[in-house]
């Protein structure tokens, strides 16, 4: 495994993202964000660069379907 100052733990990655601890956990069982083991205690742990691009998808703008004019 890589070094573990690296990875950082779910409240210092729910922090980050500006969301609770529990949504993290949540997007992490969703399999919306990818998350790393701890080899000794098994927490999660998060790589800032996947924290990233999670931010970049959510600030993406979503499309909407245009409306007929009446």
């Amino acid at each position: 495994m890589e070094n573990l100052r690296d990875f950082l733990c779910v409240s210092e990655a729910a922090d980050y993202l500006g969301v609770s601890p529990s949504t993290l956990r949540n997007w992490e069982n969703a399999g919306k964000i990818a998350a790393h083991r701890h080899p000794v205690n098994g927490y999660r742990l998060f790589r800032q660069e996947g924290l990233d691009a999670l931010l970049g998808k959510l600030s993406e703008p979503v499309s909407t379907p245009k409306r007929k004019p009446k």
